[in-house]
């Protein structure tokens, strides 16, 4: 079997950015300014009706599954390693995070929480355009508004908006309300994304074929 072209950097790309989305998760959680529009639909509902069922690990694990199913029938070309990886690891990478940010910083003022949002914000864009980019698979839920988006014609960045916003909505429905910083990455997280894969992901993968193309 022939592997992509610039198989081992896409690669790196793939589980660096898994795992750096994880981490900004939990930088979003330390920040207490609100998490990332999915993370509000997954963490509300988990915190309305699954919270004394299941570990928020194990509860995304199987909401990640449900998804994959549904992705499996509208957007198979986009799962891949990182679906797995991402689905199988955030939960507990997440809570992990959590645990050694509260370690160093128990309680953290005002100007640290906005330093941790500012840390979550860049982050989160920045290793979704690198997972999105190395094209070995998406999480679940990022594969839903590409897909919307290739078969619309409208620009990722608006569908973004609009997915994001729905997530939010029923994140907030569920009992978790939004803070700033959901609301910050519900309408700016699509332009900041494409932002890095012009400017770092598709230049870091493709070198010079990038700038000829």
């Amino acid at each position: 079997m022939k592997l992509p072209d610039h198989f081992q950097k896409r690669v790196a790309m793939t589980t660096f950015g898994v795992l750096f989305c994880a981490i900004a998760v939990g930088f979003f959680k330390c920040s207490l300014f609100g998490v990332d529009p999915f993370q509000c639909f997954a963490q509300g509902i988990w915190g309305g009706f699954f919270q004394n069922v299941a570990s928020y690990g194990v509860y995304y694990m199987i909401l990640s599954g449900i998804m994959l199913v549904l992705d499996l029938f509208i957007a198979r070309s986009y799962m891949g390693i990182a679906t797995l990886v991402n689905m199988f690891l955030t939960g507990y990478l997440v809570d992990f995070t959590c645990l050694v940010i509260r370690h160093f910083c128990p309680a953290p003022g005002l100007g640290i929480r906005v330093l941790f949002l500012a840390i979550a914000v860049l982050v989160m864009c920045f290793a979704s355009s690198l997972y999105m980019t190395s094209n070995l698979g998406v999480s679940v839920y990022d594969a839903i508004p590409i897909v919307l988006s290739n078969k619309s014609k409208i620009p990722f960045r608006f569908v973004r908006i609009t997915c994001d916003l729905i997530c939010v909505i029923i994140g907030a429905i569920s009992g978790l309300m939004p803070g700033i910083g959901t609301l910050i990455t519900a309408f700016f997280m699509g332009p900041l994304i494409e932002y890095f894969n012009r400017h770092f992901s598709e230049p870091f993968l493709f070198g010079n074929e990038s700038s000829a193309n």
